[in-house]
């Protein structure tokens, strides 16, 4: 994240684990804490009930740089979040004898819902201006409630309903529309309207058939795929924070992989961290917003393949043409 800032920051990585955890004060198995996913499971059969998760973090920074004199007054926070509730929460880690730094963050189960995310933020005093960030990992952690198996788990969900009678009743007003895509949760979810057009969804979901029928099959899924990728850039970047002095910071879970993902289409031959900066700038004054948007219509399209989708979908029609002619 150093081009970001228009400050010195750590150049060196910075990396943590969960060590472990314990709900109510008993301790959690270790097999629902997954260090190469990073995710920690905390539903377990026979315990639903329970009030906090006392998360043990164990970080490991650059000492060396940390001892520059470039700052001083040196913070780890690990920093508990989740979008679904605006729920955010920090603690501070403690350095260690052996250069490590230690901790632990509570997490209450009243105050979330699914899926949070858990990260660090390295601050200090730079130029005489404290609290400022200096470092984050590159990789985050997910602590999910309602997982009793520690999954990374960042695809997109798809649910087909019926928008007219379904059980959803928000999605009714929108009877008429073939897909929904909703990015408010903790992963995305496309609805596909399983009565808007008949057939549809057979179609969508089957495997065989003819060449027309697998043609069409192709572009509509890389239509949808289009539609979410727009609606989840665009959730992503109406929902960035920023720290005291207006720097964009980058978001966790999926929303923080879509941006690495489709940013450097959006805004090519931009560092990630610069491309972020722009990203936030434009979206608070508003200039070459519109124009954005285009680039925005491109990523997500390369994302889905249409181009490709489509492009064959008019050889086939050429193709059929040709054969109803002959």
């Amino acid at each position: 994240m150093k081009s970001v800032f228009p400050y010195p920051t750590l150049f060196g990585g910075v990396d943590f684990e969960v060590v472990s955890v314990d709900v109510d004060g008993r301790d959690l198995p270790y097999s629902r804490i997954s260090k190469p996913e990073r995710v920690v499971a905390l539903h377990h059969a026979g315990r639903d009930e329970w009030d906090t998760a006392r998360i043990r973090i164990k970080a490991i920074l650059p000492t060396p740089e940390i001892d520059e004199e470039t700052w001083s007054d040196v913070s780890c926070l690990a920093i508990l979040s989740e979008a679904v509730t605006n729920a955010r929460s920090t603690s501070p880690l403690t350095r260690d004898s052996d250069g490590t730094w230690q901790g632990t963050i509570d997490l209450v189960h009243d105050h979330h819902r699914a899926r949070a995310t858990l990260t660090l933020a390295i601050v200090a005093k730079v130029d005489d201006v404290p609290g400022r960030m200096i470092g984050a990992p590159e990789s985050v952690w997910y602590v999910d409630l309602k997982a009793g198996t520690p999954r990374r788990q960042e695809e997109i969900r798809i649910e087909q309903t019926d928008f007219r009678e379904g059980p959803h009743e928000w999605l009714r007003p929108f009877k008429d529309s073939s897909w929904i895509v909703e990015t408010a949760g903790d992963l995305p979810t496309v609805y596909l309207n399983t009565t808007a057009v008949e057939g549809l969804t057979e179609i969508i979901n089957g495997k065989g058939g003819s060449s027309t029928e697998k043609t069409l099959r192709d572009l509509t899924s890389s239509q949808i795929a289009q539609d979410a990728w727009t609606a989840m850039f665009n959730a992503s970047i109406s929902e960035l924070d920023v720290d005291d002095d207006g720097t964009p910071i980058m978001p966790g879970g999926w929303r923080e992989a879509v941006l690495r993902m489709m940013l450097p289409d959006v805004l090519p031959g931009r560092q990630l961290t610069d491309a972020l900066y722009d990203i936030g700038d434009r979206r608070k004054s508003g200039s070459g917003w519109s124009e954005l948007q285009t680039n925005i219509q491109y990523a997500a399209g390369k994302r889905s393949q249409l181009t490709r989708k489509l492009t064959s979908a008019v050889r086939t029609f050429q193709r059929s043409e040709r054969n109803d002619d002959q």
